[in-house]
């Protein structure tokens, strides 16, 4: 059995709307400009679908030089790729780390709390800012953007499928993969197979499998919709069969061993 990338995804604000890929460049902070970006509160601490479930409609999008949000009842925003030059740099929050971040500016920060309704701005990662992994869990140093920890999450097909096949038999209403915000979507292996890989090869790049993903109450949002119909949805189903000593766990926190490029229909070897 071959198994083979069939889903590649960046989502360059966290919390927001992702975008499919045909090809991703790999940084060292994971595939280029995933979780560059994010919103934070007045006292800089970052912002998610846990406190906003309408962030989901934040849809994102590359157009030449520039990031482009768009959301209901507000213009679309544009964002320069490229640092700005004169920005101001600030100490933002994500979980436990402490980030150098850049001010993406008022226009931004209108844009976004008049969508929110409420003060935010909108920042950057600092392009010279490393934040590592917890060392716990790299096998070499290896570091992120505003993710929650990790470069990169790994989900295959088959895992979700047989998550549906246990929502259903509760008469529960079946997922489709955005849910889970994966960076690579893979398939052609048995459901939870990638629970017992330790490292894997994708085109010439090397990645080491870290830990299993906790998941929270941002999987019960619809991302097409920014509500949350079914409110104890798909935890209490993991709860049933996926629970660990850190929650329920789905998906795979994986690292890069280095700089690179994977496609769709790319092969995925494992090593171990």
């Amino acid at each position: 059995m071959t198994v083979v990338v069939t889903g590649l995804y960046v989502y360059p604000v966290k919390s927001c709307g992702g975008i499919a890929l045909d090809v991703a460049q790999l940084d060292a902070r994971g595939i280029r400009f995933d979780r560059q970006w994010m919103f934070v509160d007045k006292d800089g601490t970052f912002l998610t679908q846990r406190d906003f479930p309408k962030l989901a409609l934040v849809r994102t999008a590359f157009n030449g030089d520039n990031l482009v949000l768009s959301a209901p009842h507000v213009r679309d925003l544009c964002v320069p790729l490229a640092q700005r030059e004169d920005a101001d740099v600030l100490p933002v929050v994500v979980w436990r780390d402490m980030c150098l971040a850049v001010d993406e500016g008022g226009l931004a920060s209108e844009w976004v709390s008049q969508f929110l309704d409420c003060p935010v701005r909108l920042v950057r990662m600092a392009d010279d800012f490393v934040r590592p992994v917890d060392p716990k869990y790299a096998n070499t140093p290896a570091q992120t953007g505003f993710s929650d920890g990790f470069p990169l999450l790994l989900i295959s097909e088959a895992s979700l499928d047989d998550l549906n096949a246990r929502l259903s038999d509760r008469g529960k209403i079946p997922l489709p993969m955005n849910r889970f915000r994966p960076n690579l979507v893979i398939s052609g292996c048995d459901a939870y197979a990638e629970d017992t890989w330790k490292q894997v090869t994708i085109g010439d790049t090397v990645f080491d499998i870290a830990k299993a993903s906790a998941r929270c109450a941002i999987t019960a949002v619809d991302q097409a919709t920014g509500t949350i119909p079914q409110h104890d949805e798909p935890l209490a189903t993991f709860a049933i069969y996926r629970r660990g000593a850190r929650g329920v766990l789905f998906g795979q926190n994986v690292i890069h061993r280095a700089n690179g490029r994977i496609q769709i229909g790319d092969v995925v070897v494992v090593n171990s």
